[in-house]
């Protein structure tokens, strides 16, 4: 037997929408881990990114303990014309939802339809009054109109990617001259070293970094064990990169490869060494990693529109902006977001309290913290 579920709820009145075009009959439920056709969707599918691969999803999975669920138009045991996956959070802090999908930059709904699209939003708004979600949200790069209007925007952040399809040395004529390519013959001067792989050794001076940086910020850091799962999930396509001055690690990040893109997802430095252009010198090489790989992406994630020091800098690598707004339905949804000005106070108060905190306990924070946020 099929594992697939069926959904057949109503529609609501509401939101229903005259379309000379017929929607579909059904909605099923689906394991996007489990169920191959998923994989083999978001290969093909030009949307297709790491933030759906069923790697991300089980490390999410491994490491907090969400549900990952997909929903297709798509009659079971038939390859797939479309999905939409999503992770059930549950939390008694921050309530019980559906998110698309915790900690990823964006996920695109794969569907070209937007008839499809509507429906499945319909659906989804019956799905989280019977299920007890407080909203659904969505993540998407572009959206469809029709959902649109289903929606409520909740937060907005811009997006950063490089365009590899240029030669590599006009790639490199592209950073900004003075921030950027003199931050990387600073590097090569000062005989940086450099390493790369998966291994914990690596990850245990990535992730000595990363606490630091996090607690500059005043921010906890992600668990180590969602660094591990990673690791094991991705295999060879994660990459730690670390550069070291005289055999102190000072700066790292993480990348990941999936299709043509290379992602870089987390870093960390130590900002004593910051004037040595560690962070240039890993980010160099990971750039032209990628461009030996004929990748065509190297994307540089998501920025927070209230951290213009951080959007800069991305710019300097001669990134491409865009605007990515996230979006929750239906639109009674609270547009409150766990980090917009609303919680300001919270924020202060807490930052307070981590810029302080030993980096053990910090990590124990982190941990706990994460789960909640999705």
């Amino acid at each position: 037997m099929d594992s697939s579920l069926v959904l057949t709820e109503n529609i609501p009145n509401e939101v229903a929408a005259a379309s000379a075009v017929a929607r579909p009959a059904n909605l099923y439920e689906i394991d996007p881990i489990e169920d191959a056709r998923w994989s083999e969707l978001v290969e093909r599918d030009p949307r297709g990114s790491l933030f759906h691969s069923a790697a991300w999803l089980k490390a999410l999975q491994q490491t907090y303990g969400y549900k990952p669920i997909a929903f297709t138009t798509s009659e079971p045991l038939g390859p797939l014309r479309d999905g939409f996956v999503f992770c059930e959070v549950k939390s008694w802090i921050t309530g019980c939802r559906l998110v698309s999908v915790p900690f990823s930059d964006y996920c695109e709904v794969l569907c070209q339809e937007g008839e499809t699209v509507a429906f499945c939003a319909d659906r989804l708004i019956a799905m989280s009054r019977d299920r007890g979600w407080r909203y659904v949200e969505l993540r998407p790069v572009a959206f469809s109109d029709q959902v649109a209007r289903l929606s409520q925007p909740c937060v907005t952040y811009t997006l950063h990617r490089v365009d590899l399809r240029p030669g590599i040395n006009d790639i490199f004529e592209c950073f900004h001259q003075s921030s950027i390519q003199r931050k990387i013959r600073r590097a090569e001067r000062e005989l940086l070293g450099y390493e790369e792989g998966v291994t914990e050794a690596l990850l245990d001076q990535f992730y000595r970094l990363l606490v630091a940086t996090r607690r500059r910020h005043r921010v906890p850091p992600q668990p180590k064990s969602w660094f591990l799962n990673l690791m094991a999930n991705f295999g060879g396509d994660l990459k730690i990169r670390v550069a070291s001055h005289k055999g102190r690690a000072v700066a790292g990040i993480i990348t990941i490869r999936h299709k043509d893109s290379m992602y870089y997802k987390y870093g960390g430095s130590d900002v004593r060494f910051n004037n040595l252009g560690g962070m240039h010198h890993v980010y160099w090489q990971a750039i032209q990693d990628a461009k030996r790989l004929g990748l065509r992406t190297f994307d540089l994630g998501r920025s927070d529109v209230d951290q213009p020091g951080l959007i800069t800098f991305k710019s300097r690598w001669g990134a491409q902006i865009s605007s990515l707004k996230y979006y929750r339905i239906p639109r009674t949804a609270s547009a409150v977001h766990c980090f917009e000005p609303g919680t300001a106070w919270r924020k202060r108060i807490a930052g307070r309290i981590f810029a302080h905190t030993p980096a053990p306990i910090l990590s124990a924070i982190g941990a706990t913290l994460y789960k909640h946020i999705g």
